[in-house]
């Protein structure tokens, strides 16, 4: 039977914990080449869109995460818009080993910062004169992984 000296609770100090201490536009370009004849093309376009994720130390336990996103548009007519966005947070890591640490950076932190990514995404295009692009959800762990079995394979070749 447990007692009041029984506890399953762990300190405080050995939580692992991240904190958003900030996030922001760090870049954001949108380019309509063709307008206003791109408007007016009934054609759907091709997007081919891209997300990249870099993080680098700012202080102690503390690190920027950048989530780099481009879409590019193209119909039968050419290049219908262009957006790059780089959205970008402030995260502190704490009580987090150091071998999980590259996870939590290139995880974890850019599935915190994507819905509001995805956000600015659709406004702009929407802003540009098209139908808002709503990108579809990213597996950062599946990319993760991906990434950390090419690093691997490079390093035996």
């Amino acid at each position: 039977m447990p007692t009041d000296t029984d506890s399953t609770a762990v300190a405080p100090e050995a939580t692992a914990s991240i904190q958003i201490n900030a996030q922001y536009i760090k870049d954001l370009s949108f380019e309509n080449p063709r307008a206003p004849m791109s408007l007016q093309d009934q054609s759907q376009p091709s997007i081919d869109v891209n997300v990249d994720v870099k993080a680098a130390r700012v202080a102690d336990k503390s690190y920027e995460v950048a989530l780099a996103i481009t879409a590019n548009a193209n119909s039968d007519s050419g290049q219908v818009f262009i957006l790059e966005l780089t959205y970008a947070g402030v995260f502190t890591l704490t009580g987090i080993p150091e071998a999980n640490i590259s996870g939590m950076l290139l995880v974890e932190c850019p599935r915190l910062l994507f819905p509001f990514a995805r956000a600015i995404v659709a406004d702009a295009t929407r802003d540009g004169g098209y139908p808002p692009l709503m990108i579809q959800p990213v597996d950062f762990a599946r990319l993760f992984v991906e990434s950390q079995n090419q690093n691997a394979t490079d390093g035996e070749a």
